[in-house]
């Protein structure tokens, strides 16, 4: 079982890593030129017997030609040409050295198929000349020409201008031979009527409408006479150039509103370097909404949207029909720019079923306006399943709504659509179940207090024990109120009359109501009636206050 384990593990997964090794190494000699040494990224040619005569290739259609990034060659005296098709097939080729060596002729296009190139080394060679043409297309970061016989003439000085450019400690040991044969160092090489080229951009203003039309003029100068031509870039609009020495125009025509932000340079070139000048094209069009998509929930809900247009258009939302008001609840966000788009979204915070609903987003500007609608559904309805009530409400909570605003900011809130007041509505609804609310509790409560105070009246007339005390002259045994507490503590009932009765701690002087007794209006005077009624509400009262009283003072 170790002896498994040793040979499943690590061990074998190096073991594995030393075949593949091998055999990238077996795969590349074969393909490997005579003289040199090849690995899976790198070929090396530095032994000078019997040494190359051309540039080294691998076999034809080869794929490792593509993973080379290095070639080094060294002390090959037999080499002294790099062909246009020697290097093509090294698309990924970023070093190339060739030290020491009989190299003494470049061709123009020699490096066009490898961009990747970063570093050149041409140090101790036979070249009497070469042209910038070789590497104005590549993003050289090192360039080492020492040691090689430059014959002193305008097509070397593009190399002093390059290495003044870039303050390499190189500069002092280029040289070039003269007429005489003589060493001259190239900084301090002067040739007449051998400079940089000049370039002037005639353009008029660059800011037109979609669809118009323009023409761009440029001049050039210098000596040597250098050529003109127009570097466009991507431009997607028609144009059409014509060049006639050191003049040229460019038109345009049918602008797109999609150059809009391109540069547009007028280059001139001559032996020793490039001038150039350009200007930028601004295009003027109405928005468009290129993108407006249903609600996506992340730490906000956000309703994303892309609008298009140039100036920048002020944006204003809808919510079925109505102006939304921004609010710290519900704001547009643009979260990327790039020159004429905006991307962004309408956000929400925690909307609820009275969110759901059409929203519209218009963009306008000064050139026209464009207008999407999408239909938004946040939650369903209570007691409802998600989704089954396609009715959505008129109106919306009062911190939700956006005002109009011109991509992130605030601009003009007035519009040609009528705004309903949604806040205003909200807030009377909102007060309006407050009051219901608070009147209902009231009329509950005075019930609750009513039932209360009755129970007690019914304790108070039919409850009490003790002796009885007859308050009337009548027999009438359907008076309620000839049962008194006459209470062992209370004052004599001699005090008060024969018509009186004791209350707690109180004698009350009582009329009878010929009502309770069965005596007619003609036994009994008017004023006698009215204070025997009033006398026995008020009896009846005090007996529900002294009986509520004893029962509080139970507890």
């Amino acid at each position: 079982m170790s002896s498994w384990i040793r040979w499943h593990g690590p061990a074998m997964a190096r073991l594995w890593g030393f075949c593949w090794l091998v055999v990238g190494f077996w795969r590349a000699a074969l393909a490997c030129p005579t003289s040199c040494k090849c690995s899976a990224s790198r070929i090396w040619c530095s032994d000078p017997s019997p040494g190359i005569v051309a540039f080294p290739r691998l076999e034809p259609n080869s794929a490792d030609s593509e993973n080379i990034t290095e070639i080094f060659i060294a002390n090959q005296k037999r080499l002294e040409i790099i062909n246009e098709d020697d290097v093509e097939a090294y698309v990924g080729l970023r070093n190339l050295t060739i030290v020491d060596s009989g190299l003494k002729f470049v061709a123009h296009k020699a490096f066009l198929k490898n961009s990747n190139l970063q570093h050149i080394n041409f140090t101790r060679n036979k070249l009497t000349s070469l042209s910038r043409k070789h590497f104005r297309h590549l993003d050289l970061s090192e360039l080492i020409l020492v040691g090689n016989p430059f014959t002193c003439s305008c097509d070397v000085m593009w190399i002093k201008t390059l290495q003044e450019a870039k303050s390499s400690p190189d500069t002092e040991d280029l040289y070039c031979l003269n007429e005489s044969s003589k060493n001259i160092p190239l900084a301090n090489l002067q040739i007449p009527n051998c400079g940089l080229p000049s370039a002037n951009l005639a353009a008029p203003n660059l800011t037109v409408e979609e669809g118009k039309s323009i023409t761009l003029s440029c001049s050039v100068a210098g000596d040597p006479v250098p050529n003109m031509y127009w570097d466009v870039g991507n431009l997607v609009s028609k144009h059409m150039n014509e060049t006639s020495h050191t003049q040229g125009s460019l038109r345009i025509t049918n602008i797109s509103s999609d150059d809009s932000g391109k540069q547009i340079s007028c280059v001139a070139e001559n032996l020793v370097g490039e001038d150039q000048d350009s200007v930028n094209l601004t295009v003027h069009f109405a928005p468009t909404i290129t993108f407006l998509e249903s609600p996506t929930s992340d730490h906000h809900w956000c309703i994303p949207f892309t609008v298009k247009g140039n100036p920048k258009p002020a944006l204003q939302w809808f919510y079925n029909g109505a102006i939304l008001n921004e609010s710290k609840y519900i704001c547009t966000k643009i979260h990327v720019t790039n020159h004429t788009e905006y991307h962004g979204c309408l956000q929400l915070d925690n909307p609820t079923h009275m969110n759901n609903g059409d929203y519209t987003l218009i963009a306008k500007n000064e050139y026209g306006k464009d207008e999407k609608q999408i239909s938004a559904h946040f939650m369903g309805w209570p007691g409802i399943d998600d989704g089954a009530n396609p009715n959505y409400p008129d109106v919306i909570y009062e911190d939700y709504g956006t005002a109009a605003n011109d991509v992130g900011d605030t601009t003009n809130r007035s519009n040609e659509i009528p705004s309903t007041d949604v806040t205003d509505k909200t807030g009377r609804e909102h007060l309006s179940v407050y009051a219901v609310v608070v009147i209902a509790s009231v009329v509950g409560f005075c019930l609750l207090v009513m039932l209360f105070l009755l129970k007690l009246a019914r304790h108070s007339k039919f409850g009490m024990k003790g002796p009885a005390s007859v308050i009337s002259n009548d027999d009438d045994s359907a008076s309620p109120l000839h049962h008194i507490s006459n209470g062992s503590n209370t004052p004599s009932s001699s005090e008060g009359g024969p018509d009186a009765v004791i209350i707690g701690m109180t004698k009350i002087p009582v009329i009878e109501n010929p009502q309770y007794f069965g005596i007619t209006n003609s036994q009994l005077k008017p004023d006698t009636c009215k204070n025997r009624s009033f006398s026995l509400l008020l009896i009846e009262f005090s007996g529900c206050v002294s009986c509520w009283e004893r029962t509080v003072g139970r507890y």
